[in-house]
């Protein structure tokens, strides 16, 4: 399917927002397994994401949104950057923007999860391989990078 900035050319004709994303992974029983969050507006599986924070490195707002979202209790010092993704941002007014997410990958690992966080009444967590996940993401580039863990 192709996405509303793809078929209006908005991609190319002006410079996307920007967000950050955190792409929280662990290993379970030899094979890595990828954290992912339902959205609050449509139920679709995402990563934690949001907007940049000011005052923070784009990994610190990454892990802020990710333990919002999800409950992620790793630190921005184990973060690394894990390329990008486009996806388009439907807003309150009804208007959708084009948005390339700046995606930060991190290892959790036992205690790294709580189960009360700030959004945990309005998501839905899931624990999946990453190339189940790859199937569940609506967006090409995510995709892409789920598949090569």
């Amino acid at each position: 399917m192709q996405s509303v900035t793809e078929r209006s050319g908005a991609r190319t004709a002006y410079p996307p927002e920007r967000q950050v994303a955190a792409l929280c992974w662990r290993k379970e029983k030899g094979r890595k397994e990828v954290l992912l969050i339902t959205s609050r507006d449509t139920g679709r599986w995402i990563v934690p994401k949001g907007w940049p924070i000011k005052g923070l490195s784009d990994a610190q707002a990454a892990m802020r949104e990710a333990w919002e979202e999800a409950g992620v209790r790793a630190g921005a010092d184990k973060a690394r950057p894990a390329g990008q993704f486009f996806y388009d941002k439907a807003l309150d007014d009804g208007n959708v923007i084009p948005i390339v997410a700046h995606l930060y990958k991190v290892r959790l690992r036992k205690g790294d999860l709580a189960d009360s966080f700030p959004e945990a009444a309005e998501r839905k967590r899931l624990w999946v391989p990453a190339k189940k996940a790859a199937k569940l993401v609506r967006e090409p580039e995510l995709k892409a990078i789920l598949r090569s863990l």
